[in-house]
């Protein structure tokens, strides 16, 4: 078993619809990786074909830029893995016969592709969400799930992946500046900050580490990994995404909630980290997994009458009783 993996995190601006110059970035990042000896490269969620601009989208529109897991885009990636030597993730709206669905895929060196499926998609109402776990084993006998932004809120997803083995977790997201219905979540960040980034980095600086970017994550991404003793990659957008910014700080966490890596740049970024997968097994995390006691859980998987499909749960005035 390999017993440091190097893994490349990124973050970089979309553009909405470009396919061409959105891949161009994803290939341009996964040279710098393998350059660097890392061995998986990990992009954003739906990098290769622009987010938030999604749900203002007719479904005829959804349709021409969504692309099936077998079609170029994907082959693309696999292209690009075999001949880097090192795996790729990079996200994207794929077809399926009538249904759409956020994805991401990660192509291996060995040829294989694992495709995941947003398990709470809320973008638009013609995107459905995925059925199941996505879990896999790599040629550097490592196993890896991933999880897809809204993914990795929800608890019990990061438990079932550790529990069918995953020792990595790969978290794409396009996070940050997000109007929340909480009061005290995320709030948007002024485009201007963006916009002024050169002649007022302290601005946008103090925006990306602040109450709608870093801060947030630190209340719960660390958590995830030390609560399930796996490393987290977590990939995210940066800069202007339709009309929202994405706060970048794209990082990787170790099993015990550290920050191996990270960066809080106004733009885009690789970060490398070196995953030492010998602090898994005896991980906090891992421990507390060998002490459950699964005949007591039955009340979290009992439907309750209150569950709300998550473009509700997720936009919704409406208080949570």
């Amino acid at each position: 078993m390999t017993e440091v993996l190097r893994v490349g995190a990124v973050q970089f601006e979309h553009r909405d619809g470009d396919k061409a110059y959105n891949l161009a970035r994803v290939t341009r990042f996964a040279v710098a990786a393998a350059e660097a000896g890392a061995r998986l490269v990990v992009c954003p969620e739906m990098c290769l074909v622009g987010y938030w601009h999604l749900r203002r989208r007719t479904v005829g529109e959804l349709r021409d830029l969504a692309e099936p897991a077998d079609g170029p885009l994907v082959g693309a990636l696999r292209e690009l893995a075999a001949e880097l030597g090192i795996g790729v993730g990079a996200g994207l709206l794929e077809s399926a016969g009538e249904q759409l669905f956020n994805s991401y895929a990660v192509c291996l060196p060995d040829g294989a592709v694992h495709v995941h499926r947003k398990l709470h998609a809320f973008e638009h109402e013609a995107i459905s969400s995925g059925a199941g776990y996505t879990v896999f084993d790599t040629p550097w006998s490592v196993r890896m799930a991933i999880l897809i932004c809204y993914d990795n809120n929800l608890v019990e997803n990061v438990r079932a992946c550790a529990l069918a083995g995953a020792t990595v977790l790969l978290a794409p997201h396009q996070t940050g500046g997000t109007h929340s219905r909480s009061p005290h979540g995320m709030k948007p960040i002024p485009l201007s900050v963006w916009e002024n980034r050169d002649s007022d980095p302290r601005a946008v600086e103090d925006a990306f580490r602040g109450a709608n970017g870093r801060e947030w994550l630190m209340r719960w991404l660390p958590s995830r990994a030390h609560d399930n003793g796996l490393f987290v990659v977590f990939a995210n957008g940066v800069g202007r995404d339709d009309d929202e910014v994405r706060t970048g700080n794209s990082m990787v966490i170790d099993p015990y909630g550290r920050v191996v890596a990270e960066t809080w740049a106004a733009g885009d970024e690789l970060v490398l980290a070196d995953a030492e997968l010998g602090l898994v097994p005896l991980s906090t995390g891992r421990r507390w997994l060998a002490a459950r006691r699964p005949e007591l859980y039955g009340p979290l998987v009992r439907r309750l009458g209150t569950e709300r499909d998550p473009r509700t749960a997720r936009f919704s005035p409406d208080p949570v009783v």
